[in-house]
């Protein structure tokens, strides 16, 4: 396994999502499953991703496939009471990093859930206020 995918399951396992940063390419690109938006840039995206970590409860990932700089790796999770499974489709750039993180869940209820929980969060972290304009 790339140790950057390595090093991600060990940052997920350990709930410390502020050390996703430390894996995350500047011009990293994050596509979420909740909105047909793009997130652009390392510091918007730890947030989010970190936001995430605390939406999701026993998360895991079930397996992970690819070689190379393209992987996927699933997951399962819970979003409230709801279960929900997934995969975060992951490029690496030249240098080991992280450049594009994508997420497409299901079912469509746990999606709106976990939307519905962002969309929360993100209206009460400034960070949000300065990032909005990353959206554009």
């Amino acid at each position: 396994m790339h140790p950057t995918i390595e090093r991600m399951t060990e940052i997920v396992a350990s709930g410390d999502d502020s050390k996703i940063v430390e894996i995350l390419a500047e011009d990293v690109r994050f596509l979420p499953p909740t909105y047909w938006k793009t997130w652009h840039g390392r510091a918007p995206v730890a947030a989010v991703l970190g936001h995430v970590g605390q939406v999701f409860s026993d998360f895991r990932y079930r397996r992970i496939m690819g070689e190379g700089k393209d992987w996927a790796l699933e997951f399962q999770c819970r979003i409230g009471d709801r279960d929900a499974v997934g995969v975060d489709l992951i490029t690496l750039d030249d240098a080991g990093l992280i450049a594009e993180f994508e997420v497409v869940m299901r079912p469509h209820s746990s999606v709106g859930a976990l939307r519905e929980e962002m969309n929360k969060r993100v209206m009460t972290d400034t960070r949000f206020l300065e990032f909005r304009d990353a959206m554009r």
